[in-house]
C-alpha cells in the first residue's frame, strides 16, 4: 500500500524593502541557489520549492493561508537572508497549521574579511534576522524546528531531512483510521485510552466493528485466491513443518491467507490504515490472525494486539515517516516479554504472540505452525524470525487520564546468537539505554505500557519532534537518563501539562 503522499515543502525567505531593489533581487536569487542545490543533494526526501522573497505582512499572511490548503505542502521552510521586522509575521504565523522549519544560516559561508563593507552586512545578516525571526515564535508560543549551520553542510541537510520526515508523520497524523476489531483485552488499563481526545490531538479516527463483520469478508474469500496467496507464502518464506503432516500444515498456512486477503479487502474499502484484534474475541475465525498482520505490518498498515489501538496508530504513523527510506531496517509492533539479568549482559527479549513484523527481520522468516494457549482456536500459521542488529527506539503513548504522554527508550538491538528452538515466535533481544535496570525503572515509572511501537529507522529526535508539533508532553529515556533528573522531570511536567 501506499504510505504517503508526494509532499513537497515550501521555502519562504524573509526580508524587508529597506536595502533596495539590488538587495531584493540578490536574496531571491541566493534563496533559488539553495533551494537548487538542496533538491540536488540527494540527502532530502521530498522536494524543495522555492517562493518569492516575503516582506509585508499581507503577503505573509497570503502565502501561509496558501500553504494551509495545499494538500501537497507538508510544511515550510523559512530563512531570514537580511533583517525581516517580526510583527510582519504576527498574523501569518497565528494561522498558520502546518510543521515549520527555522533554517538559521546564510548564504556565504565564511566571512570575506578583505572585501566585506556594510552593504554586505546589511544585506547579508541572518545572524541578526534570525534572532528577531525566533523571537516572535517564542514570544507567541509557537512550535517551531529550528536548524543552524551552513546550508550546504550535510550534516544539515540531513537534519532538514530528518524533520521532514517529521512533519510528514504530523501531517498525515490527520489522516489515520484505526479499525479496531472488537474491544480491548478485558482488564487491561494500557490498552485504554480517550478516543475522542486522541481525535483532537492527533486527528485519530478510531472506529470498532464487530469481529463478525470482518469475518464475513474472510469467509468470502475464494479458494482460487487463498489458494494463489498460499503459493505465493510458500515462495517467499522457509517452510519449518517440524513433523507435521504438510497437507495439514497448508491448511493451517492457507486459514492464515483467507484472514489476510479478507483483512486487507476490508481494510481498502472502509480506508483504514491500521487495525487492532484481540485473541479474547474471534467470532467467525478459525485462527488468531498472525502471519496474516504480519503481512498487513509488511505493507505499511498499523497494528496493535489486544486491542491496542494507540500502539497500532503510532506504528501507522513511523512506517509513513520512514517510507521511501534506503535500505530501511524496519518498524514493528513489539512487546516486552522477559529479562536475561545476567550481570553485564542484561537485556530484553522483545516479542508477541504471533504478531511481529517481518521487516525487521535479520534472516529471511520460516513459516511455523505451533500452538496457541490463547484464543481457544486451532493453531494459528506465524512468522518466526529474530532482529536485525543495530540501535533503534521503542515508543509508548499512554493515556495518563488528563493527557497523553510519550515515552521514548533508546535501544540496542542484540545479536541473538543463541537458539531458541522451543519458542516459535519472532523476536528481539535489546538492551534499553542506558541500561536495563535505569531503563527498565525509568520506563516504569513514567507509566509506559508492555506494548511499544519500534523502529529501527526513526529516531528519537524525530518522534519527539513530532510529540511537540501534537502539542504532548514527551519523555526521552536515552544513555543520559538519571533517576532522579527522570523525577524531577515526571514532577515538572504534571505541572507543565496540566
Amino acid at each position: 500500500m501506499k504510505t504517503g503522499r508526494d509532499y513537497k515543502f515550501w521555502f519562504c525567505t524573509g526580508s524587508q524593502d529597506l536595502y533596495g531593489d539590488e538587495c531584493l533581487a540578490h536574496v531571491a536569487e541566493h534563496a533559488k541557489i539553495i533551494v537548487e542545490k538542496l533538491n540536488e543533494s540527494g540527502v532530502l526526501p521530498y522536494e524543495v520549492v522555492w517562493k518569492p522573497t516575503l516582506i509585508t505582512n499581507e503577503l505573509i499572511r497570503k502565502t501561509f493561508n496558501e500553504a494551509n490548503i495545499d494538500d501537497e505542502c507538508a510544511g515550510v521552510i523559512t530563512w531570514m537572508h537580511t533583517f525581516s521586522p517580526a510583527k510582519s509575521w504576527i498574523l501569518g504565523l497565528q494561522e498558520f497549521r502546518k510543521p515549520l522549519l527555522h533554517l538559521h544560516t546564510q548564504f556565504n559561508m565564511e566571512i570575506p574579511y578583505d572585501t566585506i563593507d556594510m552593504d554586505f552586512m546589511n544585506e547579508n545578516q541572518s545572524a541578526h534576522g534570525g534572532r528577531e525571526f525566533g523571537h516572535i515564535f517564542t514570544r507567541l508560543g509557537i512550535e517551531r524546528k529550528v536548524v543552524v549551520g551552513h546550508w550546504s553542510d550535510e550534516k544539515v541537510q540531513e537534519k532538514i531531512a530528518s524533520w521532514m520526515r517529521t512533519a510528514v508523520g504530523v501531517i498525515e497524523s490527520s489522516h489515520v483510521r484505526v479499525m479496531r476489531v472488537a474491544d480491548n483485552m478485558r482488564n487491561v488499563a494500557v490498552t485504554e485510552g480517550d478516543k475522542v481526545e486522541a481525535e483532537v490531538k492527533f486527528g485519530w479516527e478510531i472506529d470498532a466493528y464487530n469481529i463478525t463483520d470482518v469475518a464475513e469478508y474472510v469467509q468470502a474469500v475464494s479458494k482460487a485466491d487463498t489458494d494463489a496467496l498460499v503459493e505465493e507464502y510458500y515462495n517467499s518464506y522457509d517452510i519449518l513443518l517440524e513433523g507435521r503432516d504438510e497437507a495439514e500444515f497448508r491448511r493451517h498456512v492457507a486459514v492464515q491467507a483467507q484472514q489476510e486477503i479478507g483483512f486487507r479487502r476490508f481494510l481498502e474499502e472502509h480506508n483504514y490504515q491500521a487495525v487492532v484484534t484481540n485473541f479474547q474475541m474471534l467470532s467467525g475465525l478459525e485462527q488468531l490472525p498472525g502471519l496474516s498482520m504480519q503481512r498487513l505490518m509488511a505493507d505499511g498498515y498499523g497494528f496493535g494486539g489486544e486491542g491496542d489501538w494507540k500502539t497500532a496508530a503510532m506504528v501507522r504513523l513511523m512506517k509513513i515517516m520512514s517510507a521511501g527510506m534506503e535500505n530501511p531496517k524496519g518498524t514493528s509492533f513489539m512487546e516486552d516479554y522477559t529479562y536475561h539479568l545476567t550481570s553485564g549482559k542484561e537485556a530484553i527479549l522483545q516479542s508477541h504472540m504471533l504478531e511481529v513484523c517481518p521487516s525487521i527481520a535479520d534472516v529471511k522468516p520460516s513459516i511455523k505452525v505451533c500452538p496457541l494457549s490463547m484464543g481457544n482456536r486451532e493453531d494459528p500459521a506465524r512468522l518466526v524470525f529474530t532482529s536485525k542488529q543495530g540501535a533503534g527506539i521503542a515508543c509508548s503513548l499512554v493515556d495518563m487520564g488528563n493527557r497523553f504522554r510519550l515515552i521514548i527508550n533508546d535501544v540496542e538491538c542484540l545479536k541473538q546468537d543463541i537458539p531458541m528452538p522451543k519458542l516459535p515466535v519472532a523476536t528481539a533481544l535489546w538492551k534499553p539505554m542506558p541500561d536495563l535496570i535505569t531503563g527498565a525503572e525509568s520506563w516504569i515509572l513514567a507509566g509506559g505500557a508492555h506494548h511499544t511501537a519500534f523502529s529501527m529507522d526513526i529516531t528519537a529526535e524525530q518522534m519527539g519532534d513530532w510529540g511537540a508539533a501534537m502539542g504532548i508532553e514527551t519523555v526521552f529515556i536515552d544513555k543520559d537518563t538519571t533517576i532522579r533528573n527522570l523525577k524531577n522531570e515526571l514532577r515538572w511536567n504534571s505541572a507543565a501539562f496540566r
